[in-house]
């Protein structure tokens, strides 16, 4: 399995990048095995690996390829370390909660290695960088969290030519394949749509136990080195499935779909509005109120109704006092014992479930229904500052 990095380390294979004594040694339990040896090292040095995303998934990615040697790491990530990333981000401390996750990465990666070259990409990836970003490297390791990136990611692979290495963690469950290889499918192949927004919770709102992303990230750190080395049998056309819960891993066959508009037709030849695509921020949107309006009116209207469409696990760790707890999957339910004519305000985390059960009671002839933008987290953050953020 040819790979740009064994084309780079053959096209200049007497002058290309030595290991230095310093290296030798702490490369030498790879220098021992037959599949790796010291022109296999020389590849992981050649390399160049961009990681979009420093999270949970991106912390296992970017520690073991550090540590294996890759030469070069592009680390994409415009967000900053909160305390509740802690609990599965190793790539962050206590220390570091508030800071750029990428000051964050840096710091504990060259502690890690010192002989890695660690390129800083503070940005979102959007359409309008993708290809350039991504044109600079030789494999893209996925560690995003949302379908309109993970579509992005791949589109922008697949017109780039370059490998992308997917994982996505949710609870208990993992995923991990390798797509955009020209003998296997691509993300598209998979999940041709997204899936309506809020349908699918975020592990913000769903939760996921705090190994689960060192497992799957594992796997994908894994499959880079496979790919740099071009060794093993890699997970292309194949998607790997982590049941931790279970204590079960399995792996499913997957075709190339030929009607694919990115790696089938062909028809995809540019990046597109991948927040439109999703359905994110569409033209029919909710009525909006924000937490200090909502506030105001349920201190000050008799009867309005304050519902939170939240989870009982979520309910336990913060609550708005006086609010009724209607989790969204019951709320057909108990219908009958709200009263349609009555203002409702709706909330849920940041927003997305509560949009929908808007959405839902507007269709059930509720007159004055609303949702609470930005959830309980900005009812925290601009009405009562004692309500836990998690």
């Amino acid at each position: 399995m040819a790979t740009l990095i064994q084309a780079r380390a053959a096209e200049s294979a007497s002058d290309g990048p030595a290991l230095s004594p310093e290296e030798l040694i702490r490369y030498s339990r790879h220098a021992l095995l037959p599949e790796v040896g010291i022109e296999g090292q020389r590849r992981i040095k050649a390399a160049r690996v961009l990681v979009v995303g420093l999270g949970g998934l991106g912390s296992p990615v970017a520690l073991y390829l550090a540590a294996a040697g890759v030469g070069t790491l592009g680390l994409v990530d415009d967000d900053r370390v909160d305390a509740s990333n802690l609990q599965r981000q190793l790539l962050h401390g206590t220390r570091d909660v508030g800071r750029s996750k990428l000051d964050s990465a840096v710091d504990r990666l060259y502690d890690v290695n010192p002989h890695v070259a660690l390129e800083r990409h503070q940005t979102r990836l959007t359409a309008a960088n993708a290809l350039d970003l991504i044109a600079q490297y030789d494999i893209v390791v996925d560690g995003t969290d949302n379908f309109a990136t993970r579509y992005l990611v791949n589109d922008a692979c697949v017109l780039t030519g370059r490998p992308n290495v997917y994982g996505s963690i949710f609870r208990f469950d993992g995923q991990v394949s390798v797509f955009c290889d020209p003998a296997g499918p691509c993300y598209r192949c998979l999940y041709p749509e997204p899936p309506p927004p809020g349908m699918v919770p975020s592990c913000a709102e769903g939760g996921v136990l705090g190994v689960l992303p060192g497992l799957v990230g594992v796997w994908q750190a894994t499959e880079v080195l496979k790919r740099i080395l071009g060794t093993g049998d890699a997970l292309v056309g194949r998607l790997l499935l982590v049941d931790a819960l279970g204590a079960r891993v399995r792996t499913v066959k997957l075709r190339r779909d030929p009607s694919c508009p990115a790696c089938g037709t062909r028809t995809l030849t540019a990046l597109i509005d991948y927040d439109q695509f999703c359905g994110l921020g569409t033209t029919d949107a909710v009525p909006e109120i924000t937490p200090r309006e909502a506030f105001a009116r349920w201190q000050s209207t008799p009867g309005v109704q304050l519902i939170d469409v939240r989870e009982a696990q979520e309910h336990a760790i913060s609550r708005i006092e006086g609010a009724r707890l209607v989790p969204l999957a019951t709320l057909p339910d108990v219908l009958d014992s709200l009263d349609r004519t009555r203002p409702t305000f709706v909330f849920c985390k940041v927003g997305a479930r509560s949009a929908r059960a808007v959405r839902y009671l507007r269709e059930q002839q509720f007159t004055d229904v609303w949702n609470v933008a930005g959830g309980i987290l900005r009812w925290s953050d601009d009405v009562d500052g004692g309500i836990t953020k998690y």
